[in-house]
């Protein structure tokens, strides 16, 4: 199963990717993340791979994250018409995915963020569920990308407003 999403958000690229690699605001935008932890690297660094825990309604979910692209490497000199590009490979019981994340300047103040997902399933039940509730995914990866913007251009905290 493979899907893009996109959205545009309200701060300059630099700004976003800058964001977007601070694991200290993963809890404030990442709906569900229970854990995100590095087992090896440095966070978001390419080859780094990490625990993540996520809590869907009565279900938890366990994966490893390895990180396989972030350019360029230095967030804080973009350089100007370049794309910001990151990358990801999650493995987890009955599952594999992969996201390519991409930023790109729409104006010095606007950035569109595209993200490509791509889902393998290897176990009967994931398979059932990619097949019977495909936009499921799909909708879930929007809503990630929404509370993202929401976070990083109004301060809003998805923790907060689950509790």
């Amino acid at each position: 199963m493979k899907y893009t999403v996109a959205i545009e958000i309200d701060l300059p690229r630099s700004e976003v990717a800058q964001l977007l690699a601070d694991q200290t605001n993963i809890p404030k935008w990442l709906r569900g993340v229970v854990l995100h932890e590095p087992l090896s690297g440095a966070h978001g660094q390419v080859g780094t791979t990490s625990r993540v825990v996520m809590q869907m309604g009565q279900q938890t979910f366990e994966a490893t994250e390895t990180i396989t692209r972030r350019e360029p490497t230095d967030l804080r000199t973009i350089p100007p018409a370049s794309v910001v590009h990151f990358a990801r490979e999650i493995v987890g019981a009955g599952m594999w995915s992969a996201a390519h994340e991409q930023l790109t300047e729409v104006s010095p103040a606007r950035t569109l963020w595209v993200s490509e997902n791509e889902y393998r399933f290897s176990s009967l039940l994931m398979r059932l569920v990619g097949l019977l509730m495909p936009g499921t995914f799909r909708k879930q990866s929007l809503q990630h990308m929404q509370d993202f913007k929401a976070f990083a251009e109004h301060g809003k905290d998805v923790r907060e407003a689950n509790g």
